[in-house]
């Protein structure tokens, strides 16, 4: 990364807003907030201004990554487009008894390939906001999901019909299980490590469990 090229692109920003005269160093300088002195110096050591330059930029609404890369705004949208974010509840765990969950949690944004979230679903196109993340914690649902992986689940699927693993609130606390529908309308919560036994709700017990969503995917330990 070029100072004196840096500097060349002010200058032209400059001589558009100020079509009338010649804009020297001392004129980028002045627009940085800085002494001519302390320019020259850094056009010896090409060092860059980063804050100066983020500043410039702000204030004329120009995008800070064509000054510095001559990345076009237009590229950068395209890319970031590509990008989707969710929310990433970092504090809280699943399968251990990590208590309630709210929505309104701390959390995190854990930014994914719109097409990986695409790829989870049958129809190839997912609903981010209806995405979220928590941490796995305990060996109950091995080895399908691990000690600490994280895993995605989709709020706006409840249905336990076909079965499936989902996030489920009880009143021992929060946990992720394999639930199966009973002819007899109770949900059975499966681990899927055969070390630990399944639970059982019957259908006059169904309130005191909230099905949060069904688990579509994980981002998996190496």
């Amino acid at each position: 990364m070029d100072i004196n090229e840096i500097i060349e692109k002010l200058k032209d920003i400059l001589s558009s807003e100020h079509p009338n005269r010649k804009i020297f160093d001392k004129d980028v300088a002045s627009a940085l907030g800085m002494s001519k002195e302390s320019l020259s110096h850094l056009k010896k050591k090409n060092g860059v201004p980063y804050e100066q330059i983020a500043k410039f930029c702000a204030k004329r609404k120009i995008s800070i990554n064509w000054i510095l890369f001559e990345q076009l705004p237009k590229s950068l949208e395209e890319e970031t487009e590509k990008y989707t974010r969710i929310k990433h509840f970092t504090r809280i765990n699943a399968s251990a008894g990590g208590g309630s969950f709210n929505y309104d949690e701390d959390y995190e944004y854990l930014s994914i390939d719109k097409k990986l979230l695409d790829s989870l679903y049958k129809s190839n196109n997912s609903n981010p906001n209806a995405i979220a993340a928590l941490n796995v914690m305990g060996d109950s649902m091995e080895p399908t999901l691990l000690d600490r992986e994280v895993i995605l689940f989709d709020k706006d699927n409840l249905d336990v019909s076909k079965g499936g693993i989902f996030i489920v609130s009880t009143n021992a606390g929060l946990f992720v299980k394999r639930v199966a529908l009973k002819v007899d309308g109770s949900l059975e919560l499966i681990s899927d490590n055969k070390s630990y036994n399944s639970d059982i709700i019957v259908p006059d017990e169904l309130d005191t469990i909230r099905l949060l969503g069904k688990v579509i995917g994980k981002v998996a330990l190496v």
